[in-house]
């Protein structure tokens, strides 16, 4: 029982560690095939819209609820790591690129919600302390990238790649091999396309997913941008040091998921959630002020704040979304949702790539207090029944 836990939250971060390794190498791909600015927004959303087409072909067919979550997330995971290094051996152009980005999307479909619904089927009263270590080895995960590329700078980008690809690999025979379906696994349902909405019939899991899509609204567009922000904010900075920077402002998440975790376990759920997504919020407006202060002990201080906030509220979101739920329908549910938030990802991404040519950037990253403002209004139903 004691390392379930710690494998999950390995196998999450070793396998997330996909989702942004295009973006770690994205300088020397640009380099190398005389890539435009605009490649940073299409490289995300591709991994993005993968993803969605991956969690909306899983809820179709239920196989969250229909097959062993161990065995889909190996599945999943091995084949993922594939993908991703298919990158190295295929003629390097950018649309078999961006292909490749968006079958490792469809396959981590595989790998989040479905290591959540592992983690609730080990976890049921502490279920917001166990998925915020989880959320935060995926937080580390999505991070590694950046520290990977920072630390080996001397590494061509196929290494970083075969590097990353080997640790998803490791990562998802781990989960099958350690982690033995779980006490709290409930039978899974039937093939039924209504499996899809039923969960959205339910006021508690509506007021969870819509407070999660606002959340989601600013949170990867965040992520994405933050290599961007710290060389308009800090332009003598050197490629290395944005790399770490960018690592340690994504990673300092992790901070808010743990510790946001174990505040669920005083304060609820819905109470911790609430507050990360206002301080968030709070963040993107002081945005217009602080990113256009060119100083390091005050733009670091406050991307690093913003890091541990942004990301944050996600697994109490998603422990929220896994509560509210029908429980027969929880794989499919929480599919749902996440295959929902991340369209709106895209919206976000492409819709802040495209108005960074006529705003300034601090105004551009103001206008994403949109998505926690409408996730507050969402949320504070639930907040007041703790």
């Amino acid at each position: 029982m004691r390392r379930i836990l710690p494998t999950i939250v390995f196998t999450q971060f070793a396998c997330t560690s996909l989702w942004f390794a295009g973006n770690a190498v994205l300088p020397e791909l640009q380099q190398e095939l005389n890539l435009e600015q605009d490649a940073l927004g299409l490289i995300t959303s591709s991994v993005q819209l993968g993803f969605i087409a991956g969690t909306l072909c899983f809820a179709f067919l239920s196989l969250a609820d229909r097959v062993s979550p161990r065995l889909l997330f190996m599945l999943c995971a091995v084949a993922g790591a594939a993908t991703n290094a298919l990158l190295v051996f295929l003629p390097a152009d950018f649309t078999t690129i961006l292909l490749l980005r968006v079958a490792t999307g469809f396959l981590l479909a595989g790998v989040y919600p479905v290591g959540m619904k592992i983690a609730a089927s080990w976890y049921s009263g502490s279920l917001g302390k166990a998925i915020g270590y989880l959320v935060g080895a995926l937080v580390l995960g999505t991070a590694f990238p950046h520290l990977l590329r920072a630390l080996g700078n001397s590494l061509h980008w196929q290494s970083t790649l075969l590097t990353i690809s080997g640790l998803a690999a490791v990562g998802g025979l781990a989960m099958y091999l350690l982690v033995p379906d779980g006490p709290y696994l409930r039978k899974g349902a039937a093939f039924d396309i209504r499996n899809m909405l039923q969960a959205f019939k339910v006021n508690e899991f509506r007021a969870a997913a819509f407070g999660y899509f606002g959340h989601m609204w600013e949170l990867y567009t965040f992520w994405a941008f933050v290599p961007v922000i710290l060389a308009y904010s800090l332009p003598e900075l050197t490629t290395v040091q944005i790399s770490l920077y960018s690592f340690c402002v994504i990673a300092a998440g992790a901070i808010g998921c743990v510790g946001g975790g174990h505040l669920s376990q005083r304060f609820g759920s819905a109470r911790v959630a609430f507050v990360q997504l206002l301080l968030s919020g709070l963040c993107c407006l002081a945005a217009v002020f602080l990113l256009a202060v060119s100083s390091t002990i005050v733009i670091i201080p406050f991307l690093l704040f913003w890091g541990v906030v942004v990301a944050g509220d996600s697994p109490q979101f998603s422990a929220l979304n896994a509560r509210t739920a029908p429980q027969h329908l929880v794989g499919t549910a929480l599919t749902v949702v996440v295959s929902i938030g991340f369209a709106l990802t895209i919206v976000s991404i492409q819709f802040t790539t495209y108005i960074l040519k006529f705003m300034p950037l601090p105004v551009v990253f103001a206008l994403l207090v949109v998505g926690p403002i409408l996730g507050l209004l969402s949320l504070r139903q639930l907040v007041g029944r703790q």
